[in-house]
């Protein structure tokens, strides 16, 4: 039997601004002072061992590089922000001021704010987790400048000629007229914010008056494209903006950081990727890295010619199980998703339900409930050999359910404010890490993903195993009581371990329905022969867990295993040969 490669990873990731805040006060649009703000020390060894414990293999820290902020660290000798170009008072960690800098407001001690971070990416290590960060490629803040620029290294912009529009070896793209900030009229009595020229907006708006929507505190970076002359690329020589971020990349894999995650990678050239990547790894062969993308058709694009590792899913199985979950769409799309990624990039996609970008499970604006997104979650997490990821606070149910400023009541855990997280809070326990503040529906949470995660993990049938997808045999018309619309199965395998997964994502309705498998499959994964029989213990489920003994093999194929599926249901079993 053909293995697959080993890429079954569990990441945990954490937006490290908030995660050590144990503020209270919570005041919207409130300042560093008023709301506080979470610090790389904060993440002690507790909390690592904690995170650890939960069967992670590696912590993704958001927000580290030196973003844009309102927060005026003038004193250490750090440029102030202008407000009309600024989201939020704490700022956007993907408007990157400094690449070669970390973010004060994440520093006990904002002088030795670089060696603060490197004791965190020390102790993440001394765990047994390996580190990713993110690399924001597409765009940079406004007002960049580093002011911790290595020596013989030259910023971004320094050297263009303001002159020209597009030329392959500017850094940035110049427009004609000034810049106009969409909300210049809110900062009345200030210094109005000048750029002369305005240089185009991150998300492609070559308009030196973007609109509020767009994401007009940053500005595109250059990397040999000329967008608005026939999108023409002039790639040799290699640009500039390609030799300054393939340097930046190796000043963090110098760092001991063991991976990225690219933001928008998509609005990259895939060419830079595969020639960035490839120099990086000449190094630090073991660094991995992340492609945020939401195009489908670039999918194999990247994986073959950009040489990412992974690719971010959101719009494949996130978008198909949320909407099961929110009781829309079919079980029978998973067949549909699974047959058009199988055996291509299925183990190279990054399983998610939550990160940074989405609503929180437990918010009213997805599923209300976090135990409802169990099967989802599962799901996620065993369908495929790839990684599957955590924000920091699923396990816990976290549910933002206020305004916290620029960000608004959307059901997203902020990332342009100052904030902190309850939940987050009460299992921090004055630096505890452990559930005595938890009430008991969060112990039972974080027990599930615990149990979960530490079982993909180490399962050799979800790690390397190969997938039948049972939908077609079951949706048939034989079998009894099989809604293919609600229910979903499917088997997991290898030589070492055998698993039948089935969910049930109807919130109402309890289906006590038969699972029937191809007497040809069971021969050829259990070497099973006509009469022989073989059982199946329960391992994973979110309801009371069931035992089903001495199943004939031609049962099995013809009548069906019967199952039990309440509301909302799981439930995982592995076969044993009687």
């Amino acid at each position: 039997m053909n293995q697959i490669p080993n890429h079954k990873r569990i990441i945990y990731q954490i937006f490290t601004r908030l995660f050590g805040n144990t503020r209270q006060a919570n005041l919207p649009n409130g300042t560093i002072d008023q709301n506080g703000a979470g610090k790389f020390n904060d993440i002690t060894q507790e909390a690592l061992q904690s995170i650890a414990d939960l069967g992670v293999t590696d912590v993704w820290y958001t927000g580290i590089i030196h973003h844009a902020q309102l927060t005026s660290y003038k004193a250490y000798g750090i440029t102030e922000d202008h407000p009309s170009i600024v989201k939020g008072i704490a700022g956007s960690p993907y408007a990157i001021k400094d690449y070669y800098d970390v973010d004060p407001d994440l520093a006990s001690h904002v002088p030795d704010r670089m060696a603060e971070f490197e004791a965190l990416v020390q102790r993440t290590h001394e765990h047994d987790l390996r580190v990713i960060i993110d690399f924001v490629p597409n765009h940079v803040a406004r007002q960049y400048k580093s002011s911790c620029l290595p020596s013989g290294v030259r910023d971004l912009g320094q050297d263009d000629n303001t002159d020209q529009p597009f030329h392959p070896q500017n850094n940035f793209y110049y427009l004609s007229e000034p810049f106009t900030p969409p909300l210049e009229e809110q900062n009345m009595g200030l210094v109005p914010y000048n750029e002369t020229p305005a240089k185009a907006t991150g998300n492609d708006v070559f308009s030196p008056r973007p609109h509020q929507n767009d994401w007009y505190e940053t500005v595109k970076l250059n990397y040999g494209v000329d967008y608005q002359n026939g999108y023409h690329t002039h790639f040799d020589p290699i640009p500039s903006t390609w030799i300054k971020m393939k340097d930046i990349l190796l000043y963090w894999a110098g760092k001991n950081v063991d991976g990225f995650r690219c933001d928008m990678a998509e609005m990259v050239p895939v060419e830079f990727w595969g020639w960035a990547i490839t120099e990086v790894k000449k190094q630090y062969p073991h660094v991995i890295f992340i492609a945020e993308i939401y195009n489908a058709t670039l999918y194999q694009s990247f994986i073959n010619n950009g040489k990412f590792d992974y690719l971010y899913d959101k719009v494949g199985l996130y978008n198909r199980v949320r909407s099961l979950v929110e009781g829309h769409g079919s079980a029978e799309d998973l067949t549909w998703l699974w047959q058009n990624e199988s055996g291509s990039f299925s183990h190279r996609m990054l399983r998610f339900l939550e990160n940074h970008d989405e609503q929180r499970i437990a918010s009213q604006y997805f599923a209300g409930d976090p135990f409802k997104a169990l099967p989802a979650v599962t799901l996620c997490a065993s369908m495929h050999t790839g990684p599957f990821m955590i924000y920091f606070g699923q396990e816990l149910g976290v549910n933002p359910t206020e305004s916290e400023g620029f960000q608004g009541n959307d059901g997203r855990t902020t990332i342009f404010d100052y904030w902190s997280i309850p939940e987050i809070q009460a299992w921090n326990n004055q630096g505890k890490f452990d559930e005595t503040a938890l009430s008991d529906a969060q112990i039972q949470l974080r027990h599930y993903y615990a149990t979960l995660c530490n079982f993909v993990l180490n399962s050799p049938a979800i790690s390397t195993g190969a997938f039948f997808d049972l939908q077609y045999v079951n949706n048939n018309g034989q079998s009894s009581n099989y809604n293919a619309n609600r229910i979903y199965s499917y088997l997991r395998y290898n030589e070492d371990e055998q698993l039948l997964c089935v969910y049930n994502f109807d919130h109402d309705n309890t289906y006590n329905t038969f699972i029937r498998i191809p007497e040809q499959l069971l021969e050829e994964i259990l070497l099973l022969k006509s009469n022989d029989s073989f059982s199946l213990s329960g391992i994973i489920s979110n309801t009371k867990n069931e035992e089903i003994k001495s199943i004939n093999i031609s049962d099995a194929s013809i009548n069906g295993i019967p199952i039990t599926l309440t509301p909302n249901s799981v439930k995982i079993f592995r076969f044993t040969r009687d």
